[in-house]
């Protein structure tokens, strides 16, 4: 009897580590770069996920950044941390079809040159489709994305539409720029912290846009409350995402490390506890 209750406690063991490192395996941390206080380096950024059991990244930058992007990019092939994802952002007055700004050709050129197989996650600037009708909109947003899908398919590369607010975030337009290129290898990234006003809609919402997602974003809603609320402690998050895996989505999701001044591992711990309470939900 004693052998058997040893065996069932190492078993137990056992079971507990297995969904502990499961529960994280359609996980990926977000918004870890900039948003960090201590402003890691690429080598304390790749320990600290380690350190969380986290193995996959969406890479966030800014200027900054862009001399260590290489770097990064090798650092972590090389720790065996995937990135998943990385941003860009399209603003008028430095970006054209066929002319982006010097920054994001240098980010081009960091994806060829650490030959990085990822997906470009793009939004525009609200400046870049202001004033427009939608049919403008959708041809002019539809031949920036081309140009980029093509950038991204010479480096075998995938393109993701972001949703970052105004026209362009709601996926109901992201969709029509979709079916406009006829290209339906272009996804779509949903984040709920951009997406406050589109709750009382959301199940609509989701129904449209889940044959196109290939990541969610995950955010504490609250109605009424901050942008950026800690996962697991609002009032619609829950329901959120059981009308997405009730519509077919089923990650990955995103865990966000979004909060200005402040430690992004103590931002990551916060939001993964709330991610293992909905789940055990």
């Amino acid at each position: 009897m004693k052998t058997i209750s040893v065996l069932f406690l190492i078993f137990s063991a056992i079971n507990f580590h297995c969904l502990a490192q499961d529960d994280l395996k359609d996980v990926y941390a977000w918004c870890i770069v900039p948003f960090d206080s201590k402003e890691r380096s690429p080598e304390e950024r790749i320990a600290m996920l380690k350190d969380l059991g986290i193995s996959t990244y969406a890479y966030d930058w800014r200027e900054k950044h862009v001399p260590e992007m290489v770097d990064e990019f090798n650092l972590a092939r090389e720790n065996k941390i995937t990135i998943n994802a990385v941003w860009m952002w399209i603003d008028p007055k430095l970006d054209a079809v066929n002319k982006l700004s010097p920054n994001n050709e240098k980010l081009f050129e960091a994806i060829k040159k650490s030959n990085l197989k990822t997906t470009l996650w793009m939004s525009f600037s609200p400046d870049y489709l202001k004033g427009l009708a939608d049919a403008e909109a959708i041809e002019k947003a539809a031949n920036m994305v081309f140009y980029l899908y093509q950038r991204c398919q010479e480096l075998g590369c995938k393109i993701a539409l972001y949703n970052h607010g105004d026209w362009f975030g709601h996926p109901a337009n992201q969709i029509k720029i979709i079916k406009q290129l006829g290209r339906y290898d272009i996804g779509l990234v949903y984040n709920f912290h951009h997406a406050h006003h589109q709750m009382e809609a959301f199940e609509k919402i989701a129904r449209q846009m889940v044959p196109y997602l290939v990541a969610v974003n995950l955010n504490g809603m609250k109605r009424g409350g901050p942008k950026i609320y800690p996962l697991g402690q609002g009032e619609d998050e829950n329901k959120m995402i059981e009308v997405l895996i009730d519509a077919g989505f089923h990650g990955p999701f995103g865990i966000l490390g979004h909060k200005e001044d402040a430690d992004v591992e103590i931002i990551l711990k916060e939001n993964l506890e709330g991610y293992r309470k909905l789940i055990s939900q």
